[in-house]
């Protein structure tokens, strides 16, 4: 799910030299820097693991000779990792103005990667989540780089975010997270209910507008560096969709919960500046912010998911600390809305949890 990350959580000391379980791709890996290194002034023997993330990507720090910057090595393993994908979302990036890493070598066949290196520390490191005043600025920042890169849109380019797409991420939250993480079998009521708050999510996100979509647009993903513009990573997986998607990924994070004051302030400066701009936002704020939140939903169900399956099947524990905080947007959306209330009630009973209190209302 995420590109290369600096030192925080999951990164490895910065000293410490890839290891290879694989002693024919560590010899690939050595002959690629031969022949690499002298071209872009690297130094191989300064080569250390910078972080490794939810795939089976692993990214590497590399020094250059004095006075050249240093730079990234992705080392994606092409049986498991397909390349082309990061490549062209990388140029695309550029074309529309967007800080993101050049790709300066790509050896396709093993599936090494010689990227810029954007920095140390992300949007995430510096936010201070007591004082969203003082993170007003970065967010100003990310909402930049989506509108540009939402403007640059073109249909046909990337893969479309379409019906099959919505219900395939769907079903990861009954098949990973209530039944084989929580042990409860998905049937009868419980089926039923899923499936038809599932539909009206699935209608709800197709009727908005499509644009280029980043699918994991948040802080841990935007680098900070000495300018005003935020760098953008983890792009390989963007697609063709909902205008909604990422600002609703942006204010409803993996790793980080705002309150509701701060995510509708964001959220409006967002939709003026795109109305202004000409992206096909909905002319009314409150049409417009109904659709951020389902889009939203449809994102926390498949996360929830996806963690469940990083946990059971990939053996990565780490990331289901996190579903809590899912969970949690989960039943705040579902308790607004009278059509999700079925979903609602299944999440109560999965999680042992008791319905919330307050007024749920339907279409805005």
């Amino acid at each position: 799910m995420t590109a290369f990350q600096p030192p925080s959580g999951a990164a490895a000391p910065p000293t410490e030299a890839p290891a290879w379980s694989d002693p024919a791709r560590a010899s690939a890996f050595q002959q690629w820097m031969e022949r690499i290194s002298e071209r872009h002034h690297l130094r191989p023997a300064s080569v250390r693991m910078a972080s490794a993330d939810a795939s089976f990507r692993r990214y590497f720090r590399v020094d250059a000779s004095v006075g050249a910057p240093t730079r990234i090595i992705m080392d994606a393993p092409p049986a498991q990792e397909n390349s082309a994908p990061f490549v062209q979302v990388a140029q695309l990036m550029a074309e529309a103005g967007v800080s993101a890493p050049q790709v300066l070598e790509w050896e396709a066949a093993e599936g090494f990667l010689l990227l810029d290196d954007l920095g140390r520390q992300t949007m995430l490191d510096v936010i201070d989540p007591a004082n969203p005043q003082a993170a007003r600025p970065l967010y100003d920042q990310a909402v930049d780089a989506l509108i540009r890169w939402q403007l640059s849109s073109k249909p046909g380019v990337l893969p479309p975010y379409d019906r099959a797409l919505l219900e395939r991420e769907l079903a990861l939250f009954p098949d990973w997270y209530i039944a084989r993480h929580r042990g409860v079998a998905v049937e009868g009521r419980i089926k039923e209910r899923l499936e038809r708050s599932f539909m009206a999510i699935v209608e709800s996100n197709l009727a908005a507008a499509p644009v280029y979509v980043h699918r994991d647009f948040m802080p841990r993903n935007l680098m900070v560096g000495d300018g005003d513009a935020l760098g953008v990573l983890d792009f390989q997986d963007a697609v063709y969709g909902p205008v909604t998607y990422d600002i609703a990924s942006l204010m409803r994070d993996a790793f980080l919960s705002w309150d509701e004051e701060f995510v509708l302030d964001v959220t409006v400066r967002y939709w003026q500046r795109a109305r202004k701009a000409g992206l096909p936002v909905d002319d009314d704020f409150g049409a417009f912010y109904r659709a951020v939140e389902w889009m939203g939903l449809q994102r926390h169900l498949k996360v929830a998911g996806i963690f469940a399956r990083l946990t059971l099947r990939d053996g990565k524990p780490k990331y289901l600390a996190d579903t809590p905080r899912f969970i949690a947007y989960i039943r705040a959306t579902a308790s607004r809305y009278s059509e999700l209330t079925p979903l609602l009630r299944v999440v109560d009973e999965v999680e042992g949890t008791t319905a919330l209190s307050g007024f749920a209302y339907g279409r805005m």
